[in-house]
């Protein structure tokens, strides 16, 4: 459950810092700029915490905390999803047979 909660955490502080992020990668990124103001943004960046950058979010199964095998869709995972159609909480769903 730790990591559900870390991973909670760091979704929250990637939303928080999201904006200020965006703008010191677009100061970065602008080649117009003088190299000393674009070096400043980078060392501004990089104060920032780790875990406010969005590439540290993991996908996870909503119901079990499962990191891998998880449909983006429905944010839960194949074991979830086929839990949840076993005992028929899934509409339209029927486990196939052949």
């Amino acid at each position: 459950m730790s990591a559900i909660n870390k991973n909670n955490r760091r979704i929250k502080m990637s939303d928080k810092f999201y904006k200020k992020r965006l703008m010191l990668k677009k100061i970065i990124m602008d080649k117009k700029l003088s190299l000393e103001e674009r070096f400043k943004a980078q060392q501004k960046l990089s104060k920032l915490p780790r875990n406010s950058a969005k590439v540290r979010v993991m996908n996870r199964c909503q119901i079990t905390g499962r990191p891998h095998g998880v449909y983006r869709k429905l944010k839960i995972s194949r074991i979830a999803l086929r839990q949840l159609g076993l005992e028929g909480k899934i509409p339209g769903m029927v486990k196939s047979s052949w």
